[in-house]
């Protein structure tokens, strides 16, 4: 169950920067630090936020790195990062994070963590990660697709009609 758990979670957050990779493709330099307006985030103060996220909970909370996160930073950004900086750096991170995950084992993922002021276990620090990811990924799909106009093909080859089967027993 732990292997399953696991391998599932790194699954889906490997979806993401791919996704993040395609988003960027359709962009000019310019588009990705664009802010819709002052209570919104660009595309690349999401990618920042996103590898501090990552960082902070996986790389420091269950790898053990020391916690030196400047979250205020994420979003004040307004520039000094090329498309392909932001790309590199964010599959660093997640190459990173995958590994920690990896080596988890069921004592790793049940033990208790101060996490960003949360009290989390490994398993809720995964689960939150992977959440996070999502979210901003969609923030990140919708900007493109106002800047672009679009399908991003996340799920081009894949037949979303297919009907569900019943689980093997």
């Amino acid at each position: 169950m732990v292997h399953q758990f696991i391998e599932q979670s790194v699954y889906y957050i490997g979806l993401n920067p791919p996704r993040i990779r395609k988003c960027l493709s359709l962009l000019d330099e310019n588009q990705i630090w664009i802010k819709p307006n002052e209570q919104s985030n660009s595309i690349g103060n999401l990618i920042l936020h996103l590898c501090g996220n990552i960082t902070q909970y996986v790389l420091s909370g269950l790898g053990g790195l020391k916690d030196e996160r400047m979250r205020d930073r994420e979003f004040t950004a307004k520039g000094g990062l090329t498309k392909a900086e932001l790309l590199n750096k964010m599959e660093a991170v997640t190459d990173k994070a995958v590994a920690i995950i990896r080596a988890m084992d069921e004592k790793s993922l049940t033990a208790l963590r101060m996490v960003q002021g949360f009290e989390l276990t490994g398993t809720a620090i995964i689960i939150h990660v992977t959440e996070h990811f999502s979210y901003h990924i969609g923030q990140i799909a919708l900007l493109t697709k106002l800047f672009d106009n679009k399908d991003l093909g996340f799920y081009e080859g894949v037949d979303l009609q297919q009907k569900n089967t019943a689980p093997a027993r």
